[in-house]
């Protein structure tokens, strides 16, 4: 059997299933122990399944992102969703945006004592399906192609501060944050007014890219968090202008 093929069945027989152990799967595809485990592995890193202890759990995020499309430079989203996480604190407030690296983070934030703030349809999902017990879903009309939700209305969104906002975009360079949707930036700039701090997650292949509108200028983020594998010449000069980076 393949590895595509053997990823579909284990996906499907996860869909069903909801979860399955290692010895489970080890059964079911007829694999050996380490095949099982190198599937669950690069499963979990591509945003399709959730690693658990002994086994797999399939994510109800499956409808969105995942299930369409495998996540472009997955590994590195995971690693910089990981970092993201350490800079969340028990009993604080957080704002998390719409795209794969929120979802990755928002998976990494389930279950602990955060309040989490988000319009963002697949992740609030997620996090109901999994019992996040304090969580904020922004109110306004569904937008099914964009899987959030939007309010004309700011008046909705002044009442909401969190400790740190998370962010991404299209494109980051010395002037700042690119996003190339001008409906989701315009609902989101609001919001990084009511945060303490801002915090932008980009995979190294938006460095150094000018993309749609400027979301943020460069002195409005607070720390950066992009790929080991960005290069070094565009992480000096946003560094040279003062912006904290961090690479995962």
């Amino acid at each position: 059997m393949n590895e595509t093929y053997r990823h579909q069945n284990l996906l499907s027989l996860l869909e069903e299933k909801k979860i399955l152990s290692t010895t489970e799967i080890i059964d079911l595809l007829e694999i050996s122990p380490a095949t099982a485990r190198r599937d669950i592995n690069k499963l979990n890193e591509q945003g399709r399944l959730r690693k658990v202890r002994n086994g797999a759990e399939a994510l109800s995020v499956n409808f969105g992102v995942a299930k369409k499309k495998i996540i472009n430079n997955a590994n590195e989203k995971q690693r910089i969703a990981t970092i993201a996480s350490q800079y969340c604190n028990d009993g604080e407030s957080v704002i998390l945006t719409a795209g794969s690296t929120m979802q990755m983070l928002g998976n990494r934030l389930c279950g602990r004592n955060l309040q989490i703030i988000t319009n963002f349809l697949p992740l609030a999902n997620d996090l109901i399906q999994h019992s996040h017990e304090n969580l904020v879903i922004m109110g306004g009309q569904y937008n099914r192609a964009k899987r959030v939700t939007l309010s004309l209305n700011t008046q909705n969104e002044i009442n909401y501060f969190a400790n740190v906002m998370f962010t991404s975009g299209k494109g980051l360079t010395t002037a700042g944050l690119y996003k190339n949707d001008m409906i989701i930036a315009n609902s989101e700039q609001p919001l990084a007014q009511k945060a303490d701090k801002l915090i932008a997650l980009v995979d190294s292949t938006k460095l150094g890219k000018q993309v749609g509108m400027l979301f943020s200028s460069l002195d409005e983020i607070d720390i950066l968090i992009t790929g080991k594998e960005a290069n070094p010449e565009i992480i000096q000069a946003l560094r040279e202008k003062g912006l904290e980076v961090v690479l995962a």
